[in-house]
């Protein structure tokens, strides 16, 4: 019986990955009913299993089941885009829209973050900032992609989460997910923009920890406001280069 769960939890996430990703990519469209017989064939799993696949893609909002008619592929605007999984399928297929979507939202969020850390955080806390900046600053100089994300993830959620709102540390689940999203990148995270990244990060963590609430605003803006600039450039080469 115990083996026959874990296999299950490993069809159903198949599943999910598989039409999540689909529904995405615009493989179905908002309004199409999903045939439960043809997919219960071609992922070659039961009933059941489909069923609690389905539960989860309406979770976030991706389907609905209705009466008489069956489970329905809902519109974008019906998605939990905040949810780290939908965050990562759109960074496989709706990759340069997510990212400006998401700047444009944390031009909003993470200045005012910044801000309240500045007055709010600890000394521990505000400590951990300027390492996580420092570890950036060194590992744009050792063009090490991996260890880059990693601090820039620890430092934006260090700073969500010290702003002391806790709508604003939840938020850091979601920054996390769409910083991860860069991993799936042709190019990774080390560019040519990211020496000047990371001085501006670094500039950001001086600011917090000296206390210095304007600074820190402005730091955290400019931070951001270049990362989008520097998407929506990616996002037009991208689609020049398209066949």
């Amino acid at each position: 019986m115990g083996d026959e769960t874990w296999r299950d939890r490993g069809l159903h996430a198949r599943v999910v990955n598989a039409l999540g990703q689909e529904i995405v990519d615009g493989s179905y469209a908002p309004g199409d009913i999903l045939n439960l017989d043809r997919l219960s064939e071609r992922f070659a799993v039961s009933r059941s299993v489909l069923r609690e696949a389905l539960r989860v893609l309406q979770s976030v909002g991706m389907v609905e089941p209705r009466q008489r008619v069956g489970t329905q592929v809902l519109a974008r605007r019906s998605w939990d885009l905040f949810n780290p999984q939908i965050i990562q399928w759109r960074g496989q297929g709706d990759y340069f829209a997510q990212m400006r979507e998401m700047l444009e939202l944390r031009l909003g969020i993470e200045p005012v973050a910044a801000r309240l850390s500045a007055r709010l955080m600890t000394a521990p806390e505000r400590a951990a900032v300027a390492r996580a900046a420092a570890v950036m600053v060194e590992a744009d100089t050792a063009q090490d992609g991996r260890r880059y994300l990693e601090a820039d993830v620890d430092f934006h959620t260090l700073i969500l989460q010290g702003s002391g709102n806790a709508v604003m540390g939840h938020f850091a689940g979601t920054v996390a997910a769409l910083l991860r999203t860069r991993e799936q990148e042709k190019r990774f995270t080390i560019t040519e923009y990211t020496p000047a990244s990371a001085h501006r990060h670094n500039d950001l963590a001086a600011a917090i920890v000296a206390g210095d609430e304007d600074a820190a605003y402005g730091w955290a803006y400019s931070t951001i406001e270049a990362t989008l600039i520097e998407f929506v450039q990616e996002s037009a080469g991208s689609t020049l280069r398209e066949p």
